[in-house]
């Protein structure tokens, strides 16, 4: 049975959740079971802190794992990024008081309030700046108002919690996070390859739609060039003899531009649909 760590909580467990209720898996009703066993797809899931996913399942403990790219590099554990989730983006950036960071070489000789201390100490030293790291578990926006450092490096999503702290981020982004799947290295499982079609397939779903339209017939290559597909467009003859019908993958976030593309070239009835599943 494949044993799968799930985070527990924070802005990764309720969207791991829902993708894997996507793929096809049994999960907890209640957020607080801590084991859930899914014998019909040969799985079992730990729910557990995000923070520690990359230590369990580095050691054999447990066999693979949904985290964020940014805990996965703080660990350090020796873990196989095995597909990125594309969902809970963020960024690790630098923030302090308003003008207290002019320029990077200001970071120098100051205390700097972090809980991804792995991060920002590989960062300080490609930068060659010396500072002093003041290691916090949890939230560090008030490590400044409070006199504990004079700059905090934290994950950011949307940076309101820092505006709200009275701090203001600095430069490009240390680190740039999203969620995903890990495993060990060479580990091997006959239901692995499994659970990882049907996580891709999850993602292709989110990201493409189905279009579907007629055309003229004298049209019909112009429009496939619009809506090529993944391999190649479904045409389908219609009882207009004149007219065919065309279906195809699109980009999800291309939906409109290419409707409006479609229609001023001369297809009508063009129709969206959503793909609840994918396999490619």
């Amino acid at each position: 049975m494949l044993r799968i760590a799930i985070p527990n909580k924070g802005q990764l467990s309720e969207p791991a959740r829902e993708m894997l209720r996507e793929a096809g898996y049994v999960l907890a009703a209640s957020a607080r079971e801590l084991v859930v066993q899914d014998p019909e797809n040969d799985v079992e899931f730990f729910f557990l802190r995000p923070r520690d996913i990359a230590t369990y399942v580095a050691s054999g403990t447990l066999d693979v794992g949904i985290t964020g790219q940014d805990m996965l590099a703080d660990s350090g554990a020796e873990a196989t990024t095995l597909l990125e989730l594309a969902f809970a983006p963020s960024t690790f950036r630098l923030a302090g008081p308003a003008g207290a960071l002019n320029k990077l070489s200001d970071v120098a000789g100051k205390r700097i309030a972090t809980s991804y201390p792995g991060i920002l100490a590989n960062w300080l030293s490609e930068q060659k700046l010396d500072a002093k790291i003041v290691k916090l578990d949890g939230a560090v926006e008030n490590a400044v108002r409070l006199g504990v450092a004079d700059l905090v490096a934290d994950v950011v999503a949307t940076g309101t919690t820092l505006k709200q702290a009275g701090l203001e981020v600095f430069g490009e982004p240390i680190f740039s996070s999203q969620a995903i799947l890990i495993t060990r290295p060479d580990f091997d499982h006959a239901a692995l390859s499994i659970f990882v079609r049907r996580l891709q397939g999850v993602i292709v779903a989110r990201t493409y739609v189905l279009v579907d339209y007629d055309i003229p017939n004298s049209l019909i290559d112009a429009a496939c060039a619009i809506t090529p597909g993944i391999e190649s467009p479904t045409i389908s003859s219609l009882q207009d003899s004149q007219w065919s019908a065309v279906r195809a993958m699109v980009p999800r976030k291309q939906v409109h531009a290419i409707m409006d593309e479609l229609y001023d070239l001369g297809a009508r009835g063009v129709i969206v649909t959503d793909i609840h599943a994918c396999r490619l």
